[in-house]
Formats: C-alpha cells, sequence, structure tokens
C-alpha cells in the first residue's frame, strides 16, 4: 500500500457553499488516508465540512483558526 500523502487547499476569500465545493473536488482526488488542510475564511465552513465529512465518510483531524482563518485537516476514508 503506498504511503498517505499530504494536500493542501485553498479556499480562501470564497463564500459558501465554495469552500465545500472545492472540498469534495479535491477529496475526490485522493486516497483513503491521505490527509487534505483546507484554508478557508468564510465562518460557515467551520460547520459545513465536518457536516460534509461524517455524510461522506472523511474524519476531521483538527480545526483550527488564526486571525481570521480557518484551518480544517480532512483524513480521506474509504472511497464508494
Amino acid at each position: 500500500m503506498p504511503p498517505m500523502s499530504t494536500h493542501t487547499l485553498d479556499a480562501r476569500n470564497l463564500l459558501c457553499p465554495l469552500p465545500v465545493i472545492r472540498t469534495q473536488d479535491h477529496m475526490q482526488r485522493l486516497r483513503p488516508g491521505d490527509v487534505l488542510t483546507v484554508s478557508c475564511t468564510d465562518p460557515g465552513a467551520i460547520n459545513d465540512i465536518p457536516a460534509w465529512c461524517r455524510i461522506n465518510g472523511h474524519e476531521v483531524v483538527s480545526i483550527d483558526e488564526q486571525a481570521g482563518e480557518i484551518l480544517i485537516t480532512i483524513r480521506a476514508g474509504e472511497s464508494e
């Protein structure tokens, strides 16, 4: 099994629902176990991205807020 890889997604200055849509598009390219860190500024993403993860079987590893920027780290679950 290849080692997991780490990815980043810049969704700053995008408003709902774009951070979730961009996250979804990016996650489709990842393998199970890969990690994606999403940078965003839309406060709604704090609820929207974890909710999307629960529905789609991905794990929210962490949510950090600093200086108006939100970093959400997600581990990809098994694909359908």
